[in-house]
Order: structure tokens, then C-alpha cells, then sequence
């Protein structure tokens, strides 16, 4: 681990984007977002603040290569290639489920969504069956998440204020993370509430959030994992279930508010 740690800091390689079935990102924990993003960016900032990408790169330029040098690089550049075939065995396998559905695209036959139990963010136990008969939105992220997330949530939140304003229609939103390891009900409480009063948060054990989002087609995997500091890569996608629990349609990224909420009164008005 030592020397994947120093082999990061010197080269701070970045994985190019990959075409996929559904969106994704990188996203790193709260306190180390600036860090996490410099990192992606090929620099490191401590936590003062302070650039560390001169030092780094002297770092690179000055001496002779040490034999322990040599032997870090070529161990650290064993595990990069090991994760990278990692990810693409990763992300074929969710393009291979997903290759039947395409953004934007209204598939309510896809077979997207099934059984999941889960705590909701009170504590209390929660299965799918509890949002039948509501319009229900689903979004997979986590509370460590620096910027997607969060952005992506507020924008879930301020569709459904105004497809409530627009069309007089209830639609649940509902979060469930996909880092149950960190994320506790307190701190998926404290999360969801400062997005939207009736925003839901679901979590659970390791096998439990794994069933739900397998059940969803969510692809999510912790990457450059140091203890309690790492990243997760997942998809970015926020479900439409219909009020018998079926998938209907989902959004990427690219849908603003507005369209977000135009497409869901849409869907809803053609179920009717």
C-alpha cells in the first residue's frame, strides 16, 4: 500500500473517461474534495491548501533512480494496470445489463428495479412495497460525495417542487447510498435534510444495498481505498418507478431541472 501511496503522488495518473451504458464519476469524501479533484487534475494540495505540484515535480526530475524507486514504480504500475482491467471488467458487465436501455429513453418493460429491504433515514425498515402507489424518484449516491451528488439532489428536490407547482402532482424522492460501510442512519439523516423535507434516505448492510442496486443496474466500486479515505465510482442516474413499483424512465445528467420536471409530468400524464 506503501508504495501504490507513493507511486500516486508522484505520477497522479487520472483514468480517461470510457463509453458506458449509464453515466458515471469519480467523486471523493467531503473533507478531501479539493485534494480529490487536484489529484484527477495531476497535482496534490495538502491539507493547508497549499499546491504541492512544484515539489512533486522535482520530485520526478532530480537524481538517479533509486533501485527502491525502480521497485515501487514497477509494483504501484502492477496495480494501476490491475485496477484498470478491474474497471473495464467492471463496466462491461453493466453495459451488457444495460444494453437494451438507452438515457432518456421510456423502456417500462426493462427489467429495472425489483425486491430491496432497507432502514430508512428514521431507522425503521423499509422494502419496496412501502412506495406503491406513489410516483417515486431514485437516486444512488453517497454523503461523501464532494460535487455530483449533491448537485444532482438539489437538482431531484427542485424538479418535484415544480412538477408539484406545474401539474399538482406528488412525486417521492428517494436517496439510497451505495457506502453503507461509512454512512450511518444518523448520518443519512442529517444528509437528506438538507436538500428537501420529503427527500427519503435509505440505507442498510453491505449485501443489502448491494442487492438493491443490482436490482436498479446501479455500477458502483471504492477506488484508491486508504482506511476510511477513498473514492467511489458509480453511475449517475435517477430512476422513474411508476406507482406499482416499474421502472418507467431514467434521467442522466444532461437533464436540467426543467426538463427533468417537464419529462416526469410527461410520463405521468401518458400513464393515465
Amino acid at each position: 500500500m506503501r508504495g501504490r501511496a507513493l507511486l500516486s503522488r508522484a505520477l497522479s495518473p487520472s483514468l480517461p473517461p470510457r463509453g458506458r451504458a449509464l453515466p458515471q464519476a469519480v467523486e471523493a469524501p467531503a473533507p478531501r474534495r479539493r485534494r480529490a479533484w487536484a489529484a484527477r487534475e495531476g497535482m496534490m494540495v495538502s491539507q493547508s491548501g497549499k499546491s504541492e505540484q512544484a515539489d512533486a515535480g522535482k520530485a520526478v526530475r532530480g537524481g538517479p533512480v533509486s533501485w527502491l524507486s525502480f521497485s515501487l514504480l514497477v509494483d504501484g504500475g502492477g496495480i494501476i494496470v490491475y485496477y484498470d482491467k478491474e474497471k473495464k471488467r467492471h463496466i462491461e458487465e453493466l453495459k451488457n445489463r444495460t444494453s437494451a436501455v438507452r438515457p432518456g429513453q421510456s423502456v417500462g418493460t426493462a427489467a429495472i428495479g425489483g425486491p430491496f429491504k432497507l432502514l430508512n433515514h428514521d431507522g425503521k425498515p423499509v422494502t419496496e412495497k412501502d412506495f406503491m402507489g406513489k410516483w417515486t424518484l431514485f437516486y444512488f449516491g453517497f454523503t461523501h460525495c464532494p460535487d455530483i451528488c449533491p448537485d444532482e439532489l438539489q437538482k431531484m428536490a427542485a424538479a418535484i417542487d415544480q412538477i408539484k407547482e406545474k401539474a399538482k402532482l406528488d412525486v417521492v424522492p428517494v436517496f439510497i447510498t451505495v457506502d453503507p460501510e461509512r454512512e450511518t442512519v444518523e448520518q443519512v439523516r442529517d444528509y437528506v435534510k438538507e436538500f428537501h423535507p420529503d427527500l427519503i434516505g435509505l440505507t442498510g448492510t453491505t449485501d443489502e444495498v448491494r442487492q438493491a442496486a443490482r436490482a436498479y443496474r446501479v455500477y458502483y466500486m471504492k477506488t484508491e481505498e486508504d482506511g476510511s479515505d477513498y473514492l467511489v465510482d458509480h453511475s449517475i442516474v435517477v430512476y422513474l418507478m411508476n406507482p406499482e413499483m416499474k421502472f418507467v424512465k431514467f434521467y442522466g445528467k444532461n437533464y436540467d431541472t426543467d426538463s427533468l420536471a417537464d419529462g416526469i409530468i410527461k410520463e405521468i400524464k401518458d400513464h393515465k
